[in-house]
């Protein structure tokens, strides 16, 4: 398939777009001039103005999917760059609610400007900016991610959230090594909010951050009251699950350096857990922050491992010594030879550079035993035991039999 090249050239005098038309792009203008004209009730044609190099035209219509407002042409020899309305309602779709409806928000009100001024005058047709505005809310569900956006930053304010604790075991053992600290909000009129819900609305309103830290500094006391209640110190670690966001902040390092000291914690017993995404995301900020984590012995796990486009180049740009193996191919291993063959890929890859590897999603004693003799370190699921607060944590560690995997 032939490739669609987004530059497009106007001839002086060129029509680039008439008024009433369908808007099905916009233009980015690199060299030239055009002039914008609208056509008035009477039938005559007025210019209300001029646009250069720099500038946009069109956008309006890719917005909306109203037509066009105006006739845009050529002044001068024209280069554009087009924008299509395909790739920018993409790109709009992936953005924040909030952004969403903002956007689509001011240009109703400008539209609706342009049909009371003088030069288009009154348009019955134009239906009421109010409710236009209200099917945008309603369509982009923006009024509940703000409400929850909100009530998530009175959670925090107000200690209302609660981190659970999923025991990761060492499979040679069948032994507690660690855990990977889960956040999670019990709100007080509607119960429990899944997290699924309300970290990506916190990641997109920036209050992951303030969450993260929060999150930060109770893992890593609450590793300290697990150790004395259980006898084990410094024998257990920590995973704590971080965002872009966290990575952009320049005291990143300096925070979770001093949230382990003042906890009394070994820089090892803190694992940062990060995704694909993020690394997307923060490329260069995740690559230093981690590296200065690496320097002073804290851990860094990539999670979800093999789900993403990049993870090959991942290991080799960025200071990653753990691998999580997605819980979806642990899951289908006695399903999909393939899935079973990618296991196996994964463990080899991750222990040929000195890597430890944990399987997420165990279910079965079978699992667990396939996984073992695989080679793979330690492993968190369903089977061993399901995410827990701290006083029933430590219940379970008092209790706890090791796992036997042997056959």
């Amino acid at each position: 398939m032939q490739a669609i090249d987004p530059k497009r050239t106007f001839k002086a005098g060129e029509t680039i777009m008439s008024q009433g038309d369908v808007g099905e792009c916009a233009y980015i203008i690199e060299d030239g001039q055009v002039e914008i004209l609208i056509s008035r009730p009477d039938g005559s044609t007025q210019q209300v103005g001029t646009r250069g190099p720099g500038t946009i035209i069109g956008e309006m219509a890719i917005v909306d999917d109203a037509p066009r407002t105006a006739t845009v042409k050529a002044l001068k020899d024209c280069k554009m760059l087009e924008i299509s309305r395909e790739d920018f309602s993409m790109r709009l779709k992936a953005s924040d609610p909030v952004i969403q409806m903002i956007a689509q928000v001011i240009l109703t009100r400008y539209r609706d400007t342009l049909t009371r001024a003088e030069i288009l005058r009154d348009s019955a047709d134009f239906p009421a900016p109010e409710a236009i505005e209200l099917s945008y809310s309603e369509q982009s569900e923006v009024m509940e991610s703000v409400k929850i956006a909100n009530e998530f930053k009175a959670a925090l304010d107000n200690n209302d959230l609660q981190l659970y604790y999923q025991p990761i075991i060492d499979l040679s053992t069948g032994n507690v090594k660690g855990f990977e600290a889960l956040m999670r909000w019990h709100h007080a009129e509607y119960g429990f909010i899944s997290p699924g819900l309300f970290i990506p609305i916190a990641e997109k309103s920036g209050l992951i951050v303030e969450a993260s830290q929060w999150a930060l500094k109770e893992s890593c006391a609450a590793i300290k009251r697990i150790e004395a209640a259980c006898g084990q110190i410094g024998e257990l670690y920590v995973s704590v699950n971080f965002s872009s966001h966290d990575f952009a902040t320049s005291d990143f390092v300096d925070k979770a350096s001093n949230t382990i000291r003042e906890a009394g914690l070994n820089p090892n017993q803190l694992t940062l857990e990060i995704t694909e995404r993020l690394l997307i995301q923060q490329p260069d900020n995740a690559k230093d922050a981690l590296q200065a984590c690496r320097d002073i012995g804290v851990n860094v796990a990539i999670d979800d491992f093999g789900t993403g486009y990049s993870s090959l180049s991942y290991l080799y740009y960025f200071p990653i010594n753990i691998l999580k193996i997605d819980q979806s191919f642990v899951r289908a291993m006695y399903r999909e030879d393939r899935s079973l063959e990618l296991v196996k890929s994964i463990i080899g890859l991750g222990k040929n550079m000195g890597m430890s590897i944990i399987a997420e999603g165990v279910e079965a004693l079978e699992e667990g035993r396939l996984l073992k003799d695989m080679g793979c370190d330690s492993a968190q699921g369903y089977y061993f035991a399901h995410p827990m607060p701290e006083d029933k944590l430590i219940k379970a560690l008092k209790e706890w039999e090791s796992f036997s995997l042997s056959a």
